[in-house]
């Protein structure tokens, strides 16, 4: 009976709605922010630069009916930069199939070489994280004739089709083999006979897919005549189940091969075949293909070679190696180490005969120009990062890269000679935060998207190098009138000292009227792992309104970037971390919320208060495990409680591997601390996580109940790792996090 009275209170209690000033349209709400979606963003779809001419294409929806519903269907629009001029080159109605009455609901699509065929994605299915696994149709753009590829393969079953260079035929992925389809009479030959559930050809398994971003896995040849691929035995590699028990009176059951921490991998090779297929040529790259991953393979532009890459397991070590197609002999042209980890940041990027690299061997991440035989020169130098590459302009001697040498937050755009020169800042010098292009194929002109952490995203259309504005794409008009009415809540960005000589980047959110008279609670967000950085001057979309809300309510909310995150503060910065993940971090993380407590007096030291998601929910369970008596409550949204329990590529590039950094995944695991909490914890957890298993939530959930520690937990069922899907999740989430905060942080 006291059981079922408690689950009752805590079932009222989180059920429970806390209003603060309710009708008041200066006070952001959850219902404002989650369910009626006031503050929605106007969104760009998709766009495809020409590689013809000044212009670009996009699929443009039609619209709204008389009942507010989107009308099915969109149109296929080519925009000519020069002259603003948009025509559709495909109605809605010409991208409807023979027989249907509904318009193709189309996803992406790409354009043959000479852009008279369009190859259309559509009625697709999400595959782990992202939808690659559809059906695909050729449109040609004169006649607007439509036919599907595959002939009579199951709907929603084929991935990674593209054209081949000369636009005569469509390779594609179905069911573990590939496929090459003619389009003159439209036969379909198997260049593969061997894929099976354990067997993959030219897709991923699980972990390369998550880890090394390897979905789309085969290449054609310049010429057309050959297929290169990859791949992925996973016969060896153990299975994880999860169950869904929410869709039916019985559960349904999905395994996959997932190699958790030092276990066996996929074994990965690289193949040459036929378009026509026949026999394949296995490229002879050395070592055991379980214990060596290959990120990125390419012809190289004449088509005579494969430029390849292959990393240790360890990840510490990459070769790049030449491979003789004819014969799958290897050559390594170009090796780089680390320490602690080599990044895996150089997809192949040809300057000619040359190849763009990237790499930290100076001390920070700069450019170089690679060739063939192994030389290498460098085309930016100095104290700053390179931390993404726009375009490589060989034609025009450019390379276009996004850096911010003085501000750690923000981004902009420069370019450099490939041969000589300085660095030139093109994003403007009055626009202080973020700046992201979409560059066309002569770098004349890009899509331009500015935000601030308080301004929502303009894009643009502008001119290069003069940075001149042709058009405005996405003025987020209603947006910004929304936002001008509220209240809004300040947001700082500062460096704290740490000690030690460390200076981290932060940002506190406070209310415009902030109580100084009053303490207040704090609250820290986190992530604080080398996949993510959380203090950026970028617009954060539904969870900064969400921040914001909490501020006008009367809390502080802040957030700090310690060693290991991966901002543009050099490499040592970035891999201080190696082998001690979640020991250094929370250290700093928790000295960092010491010295806020320190700077602003205004903060009740009583009442703080830590929350993350995922590498941010495990820093969150560090936090308040590690240092209970500094943190009073923590919410840890699908977190790694034992580093163990995650795979491969992440966790052994920042801990090696087990067996030789037992101790290291010991003290990393916050699950080792859980016998210290003394505070108030909340675990929440998608019950369909493919990525981070809520398997290591309950265990964490049994050794918490061995020690008798007392916590809250909310699994959401069948849901992965976003917590996303189903009606009213993400609304639901929020107001279960917002109400734990009024329970066990109050704002007085």
């Amino acid at each position: 009976m006291k059981f079922r009275l408690l689950c009752f209170l805590l079932a009222a209690l989180q059920g429970a709605t806390f209003t603060h000033a309710a009708g008041d349209p200066a006070q952001l709400t959850l219902a404002s922010i989650f369910t009626d979606e006031e503050y929605k963003e106007e969104k760009m779809e998709a766009l495809h630069w020409s590689k013809k001419g000044a212009c670009y294409f996009s699929l443009e929806p039609l619209g709204k009916d008389k009942e507010g519903k989107d009308i099915p269907g969109k149109d296929l629009v080519r925009h000519e930069v020069a002259t603003g001029l948009q025509t559709v080159i495909a109605s809605a109605k010409t991208l409807t199939a023979p027989g249907e009455k509904k318009p193709l609901s189309v996803d992406s699509f790409e354009f043959s070489e000479d852009e008279s065929q369009v190859l259309l994605f559509a009625n697709t299915r999400k595959v782990w994280r992202k939808n690659t696994r559809g059906d695909y149709w050729v449109l040609n753009v004169a006649t607007g004739a439509l036919r599907k590829v595959g002939g009579d393969a199951a709907p929603a079953t084929l991935m990674f089709a593209k054209f081949s260079p000369d636009g005569s035929r469509v390779a594609y992925v179905q069911k573990n083999n590939l496929y090459v389809q003619s389009l003159a009479d439209m036969k379909i030959t198997a260049v593969t006979a061997d894929g099976s559930a354990t067997l993959i050809n030219g897709a991923s398994d699980w972990v390369n897919e998550e880890e090394l971003e390897l979905r789309d896995c085969f290449r054609w040849s310049p010429d057309g005549a050959r297929l290169l691929f990859w791949q992925f035995d996973t016969r060896d590699v153990k299975l994880f189940t999860l169950v869904n028990q929410a869709d039916g009176r019985y559960p349904r059951i999905t395994t996959f091969p997932y190699p958790k921490a030092g276990e066996k991998n996929s074994a990965t090779r690289l193949g040459v075949v036929s378009a026509a297929g026949g026999g394949i040529t296995w490229l002879a790259v050395p070592g055991d293909p379980r214990e060596h991953y290959l990120p990125h393979a390419e012809w190289t532009p004449d088509g005579k070679a494969v430029l390849l890459q292959q990393f240790n397991r360890l990840q510490n070590t990459l070769h790049v190696m030449r491979a003789d197609p004819a014969t799958g002999a290897t050559q390594v042209v170009l090796t780089e180490t680390d320490k602690a980890w080599v990044d895996n940041m150089n997809p192949v990027r040809w300057i000619g005969d040359d190849f763009l690299w990237l790499s930290e061997r100076s001390g920070w991440r700069h450019a170089y120009r690679a060739t063939l035989a192994g030389e290498v020169t460098p085309i930016t130098q100095g104290e700053f990062d390179v931390m993404d590459v726009r375009q490589v302009d060989a034609k025009g001697g450019w390379l276009y890269y996004d850096a911010s040498p003085t501000n750690a937050t923000q981004r902009y755009l420069y370019r450099i000679g490939l041969k000589d020169g300085e660095p030139q800042r093109l994003s403007p010098a009055d626009q202080p935060g973020t700046h992201t292009y979409s560059l066309s194929e002569d770098t004349q002109w890009a899509v331009h998207t500015y935000s601030t952490a308080t301004t929502p995203p303009v894009i643009q259309l502008v001119s290069l190098p003069d940075h001149k504005t042709k058009s405005v794409l996405r003025s987020q008009k209603r947006l910004r009138e929304k936002l001008a009415a509220l209240k809004l809540p300040k947001v700082d960005f500062m460096r704290v000292d740490i000690g030690g000589g460390i200076s981290c980047d932060a940002f506190c959110i406070t209310a415009q009227d902030l109580d100084n008279s009053r303490t207040h609670p704090l609250l820290m967000h986190v992530y604080g792992e080398p996949a993510g950085q959380t203090v950026k001057d970028v617009w954060s979309g539904q969870r900064g309104l969400w921040h914001w809300m909490l501020a006008q309510q009367g809390y502080v909310v802040a957030s700090v970037d310690t060693r290991g995150t991966p901002g543009p503060h050099g490499r040592d910065w970035r891999k201080g971390i190696y082998l001690k993940l979640g020991v250094i971090n929370s250290q700093e993380q928790a000295a960092a919320t010491q010295a806020l407590l320190q700077r602003f007096t205004f903060l009740d030291p009583q009442r703080v208060g830590i929350w993350g998601w995922s590498g941010g929910g495990s820093s969150s369970l560090d936090a308040i495990f590690r240092y209970p008596d500094l943190y009073q409550t923590a919410m840890a949204v699908a977190p790694v409680p034992d580093r163990s329990l995650y795979d491969t590529i992440y966790e052994e590039r920042y801990m090696g591997l087990p067996k030789g950094n037992a101790e290291g995944y010991r003290l990393g695991s916050p699950i080792t601390h859980a016998a210290a909490l003394k505070g108030n914890l909340l675990i929440v957890h998608g019950t369909g996580d493919d990525n981070v298993h809520y398997q290591g939530t309950e265990k964490l959930i049994n050794e918490l109940v061995a020690k008798n520690k007392h916590f809250t937990v909310m699994p959401y069922p069948n849901r992965d790792h976003a917590i996303n899907s189903g009606k009213g999740t993400q609304r639901h989430l929020y107001e279960l996090m917002t109400n734990y905060l009024h329970q066990h942080l109050p704002v007085k």
